[in-house]
């Protein structure tokens, strides 16, 4: 970590990861330590984790059981 704050890459790691100057980074606090990844990674972290869910399905689950709750109350 430089003196501002700023997180201080390796050459071999930036290289390996294709990471030049200016590339946008996130880092993600997780319950092991903080990941950092390109937006392009995040995306397809993300895809993947959500691969197989139908949100819309869940969502319309979801509503429907609060329009029956309503109804019953």
């Amino acid at each position: 970590m430089g003196d501002r704050g700023r997180l201080v890459i390796p050459l071999e790691l930036r290289q390996h990861a294709g990471l030049t100057e200016g590339t946008a980074l996130i880092l993600v606090e997780t319950d092991t330590g903080i990941v950092v990844m390109t937006r392009t990674q995040a995306r397809e972290h993300l895809r993947r984790q959500l691969a197989g869910t139908d949100l819309v399905a869940e969502l319309l689950a979801d509503r429907r059981r609060a329009a029956d709750a309503e109804d019953a109350a």
